[in-house]
């Protein structure tokens, strides 16, 4: 294994471009992991000869939280881990194999870190009982092999396969009781432009609200997306409860909508609109800024009237930008929800993205659209990707040059196999 040295730190770290910030974070981040990994190995060592006839302690895990200052429970988590990594030896001098060999050899080499280590050790677990040691070690490598370059979602998907095929049967579901609904709901506009919302709901209503709610407020995977998401759970369910909106909307049945996504006035000047920068007044209730009028501009049934620098209407509702419904089914066929590498967001939870954007002339047509999750439509319009279309007719994402130099372009390979 080659070695891995920190980079060494400018005096005036604020000095420091974007890339030389990006380089050294990822350098940082492989040096602790090759560290961490190397602590394992010294903690099977310890408790392969026994911390009690070492130290005095009655299991390694105590011995470490006093050596580190860690509580138990943390202390226990690094033992478990170290030990599930790394071979042992028993009581009687035989060796005890690792349980992951093959993700102890990535971690090894600073690949990956400890959320993804202890994810693939409680797949393993969740295996069925009567699995073999050769098929545990099979799906053991193809979890190895994919975790340094994999979120949380990609491995989750990765266990159903394997559970596809170690359990095709699976267990039988159970279905809760229902109880006798009430419900409760409020909302009112505040003074300062938000909405208030508040409701009492019954124990199952609350629980599919629950359920929807947490299944579109996860948090964004660092893998996944290059940073850490930084909101707040109450921020997260707010975002989910918008993702929400946006679904029942675009139901074709929904009163009064007929399947579009959002029916809103939006008055904007042509330069801010083109330009980005400025603000628009929307529905002649509030503003939004012209990034923001721009990015709807993309997927909502938004009425523009769009003004000279004299104040006159240039432009009053070009609807015909809007993706057809036969458009939108073609997207959803080719791209198989977001297209932004790594999203497994479905076709459902997506807007149709102008490549080059409408008010720059961009045509709706397929060779200029593309399908992207809410967060992913976002970076491209307001971050340092790319996108464009390939000569094969899909799809292509440039990464800024602090997450690739070369700038290499990368496809999506979740939704098509």
């Amino acid at each position: 294994m080659s070695e891995t040295f920190l980079p060494e730190l400018p005096q005036e770290l604020w000095r420091a471009g974007k890339l030389e910030l990006a380089h050294g974070v990822l350098q940082s981040l492989r040096v602790i992991r090759v560290a961490t990994a190397g602590l394992g190995r010294f903690l099977a060592e310890v408790e392969s000869r026994g911390a009690k006839d070492l130290f005095g302690h009655g299991s390694t895990a105590s011995w470490l939280a006093e050596m580190a200052g860690l509580s138990r429970g943390e202390a226990g988590a690094v033992v478990k881990r170290a030990i599930a990594l790394n071979p042992t030896r028993n009581l009687d001098g035989t060796e005890a194999p690792a349980v992951a060999p093959e993700t102890a050899a990535v971690a090894a080499e600073g690949l990956v870190g400890d959320e993804r280590i202890d994810q693939i050790l409680e797949i393993l677990k969740r295996l069925p009982a009567d699995t073999s040691a050769e098929d545990k070690a099979v799906a053991e490598k193809i979890l190895a092999d994919l975790a340094p370059n994999a979120g949380p979602h990609q491995l989750a998907k990765a266990e159903a396969n394997l559970l596809g095929w170690l359990d095709p049967d699976g267990k039988e579901p159970k279905d809760p009781e229902p109880k006798e609904p009430r419900r409760e709901l409020t909302l009112e506009r505040r003074r300062d432009g938000f909405w208030k919302l508040t409701g009492l709901l019954d124990d199952e209503t609350g629980a599919r609200t629950a359920a929807a709610l947490e299944a579109y407020a996860q948090p964004r995977p660092v893998d996944e997306f290059g940073q850490a998401d930084l909101r707040m759970k109450c921020e997260r369910l707010g975002d989910a409860w918008a993702e929400l909106l946006d679904l029942a909307i675009a139901c074709p049945d929904q009163p009064g909508t007929s399947g579009y996504r959002t029916l809103v006035h939006v008055t904007i000047g042509l330069d801010e609109l083109k330009s980005g920068v400025g603000t628009a007044c929307l529905d002649f209730v509030g503003t939004m800024t012209a990034r923001e009028a721009r990015l709807a501009a993309c997927d909502c049934l938004m009425l523009p009237v769009v003004l000279s620098t004299a104040g006159e209407p240039l432009d009053v509702g070009r609807l015909r930008r809007l993706v057809t419904p036969g458009q939108r089914r073609a997207l959803n066929i080719r791209d198989g929800g977001c297209a932004f590498p790594g999203c497994h967001r479905k076709p459902k939870n997506c807007h149709a993205h102008h490549i080059i954007h409408w008010a720059d002339g961009g045509p709706t047509d397929l060779r200029n659209l593309v399908l992207l999750c809410g967060f992913h439509h976002r970076l491209i319009h307001h971050g340092d990707w790319e996108v464009r279309m390939a000569a094969d007719g899909l799809p292509d994402f440039i990464p800024p040059q602090y997450r690739d130099p070369l700038r290499q372009p990368r496809r999506n390979t979740l939704h098509h196999r």
